[in-house]
């Protein structure tokens, strides 16, 4: 008898190995089902998505909601170049006004956008604070080789910038490339293709700057710096924000979720 007790509790321990979502379930006591899907981590008591939100994502919304986007409406988003410019036909559809991959982060979409997809996913935009704890403090129970669990990293890369889809010190990346239309940067990257970072994220360095929820009315802020930026835009100690109705061609988002006992 005990030792079909002790063969069943190897099998249900082997169980709870291979399905860290589980383990999370079992410690903080959530029944959140988007916690235990690919698309998130647990980070304390809450989860943030893994990656960027895709145009893929963002359209099932738009189909099921019937939903118009600002720069839709106007015609399209913007870019700096000598000035902030706005570009016909370059919207979350068409993020450089050519058809694009389903894959690539959804980009000229504005604040409240960001947080309608959120709402709609039964998310919410993260906060700062809980942005910035994702990005550079390693929460997992057991990260890989490279990832010491409670340490502070410099980047949501780690130690260096290496690995991220910025402008110049980086290191070389491949990108979807349209620098033809560009005064600089090749543009970003798809989703979940560069090297995952601090807690298993991707990009929460580079590729596009992420809204996040803070206590302006007017203007709301964005973290994480962008393709268009390098190295120095990717550390927590640069402050950054805009107006809540812009939509640009480098301000993309991601999503969180409160995770309660």
């Amino acid at each position: 008898m005990n030792e079909v007790i002790i063969s069943i509790a190897k099998n249900v321990l082997g169980m709870l190995v291979s399905m860290p979502c589980l383990i999370s379930l079992f410690l903080i006591g959530t029944n959140s089902e988007a916690v235990c899907s690919d698309e998130m981590q647990v980070i304390g008591v809450f989860a943030i998505d893994k990656t960027e939100v895709s145009i893929e994502k963002f359209n099932d919304f738009a189909k099921s909601e019937s939903f118009v986007t600002k720069a839709e409406k106007n015609g399209g988003g913007l870019v700096y170049a000598a000035g902030w410019e706005q570009k016909q036909k370059w919207t979350w559809r068409t993020p450089y006004g050519r058809p694009s991959h389903n894959e690539e982060p959804v980009v000229h979409v504005t604040f409240d956008e960001a947080k309608a997809y959120c709402n709609w996913r039964g998310k919410r935009l993260p906060t700062e604070l809980e942005w910035l704890e994702a990005a550079y403090t390693e929460r997992r129970a057991n990260p890989p080789e490279g990832f010491i669990r409670g340490r502070t990293y410099e980047y949501p890369t780690g130690e260096t910038p290496v690995g991220a889809n910025c402008l110049s010190d980086c290191g070389r990346i491949a990108t979807v490339d349209y620098s033809d239309v560009l005064m600089r940067g090749n543009g970003h990257v798809k989703v979940q293709s560069t090297v995952p970072g601090v807690n298993g994220l991707y990009d929460m360095g580079a590729n596009v700057w992420e809204w996040v929820e803070t206590d302006g009315v007017k203007e709301k802020g964005t973290r994480g710096g962008s393709w268009w930026y390098g190295a120095i835009q990717m550390k927590a100690n640069y402050k950054a924000s805009k107006p809540r109705g812009m939509a640009a061609v480098y301000i993309g988002f991601r999503c969180a979720k409160a995770e309660k006992n």
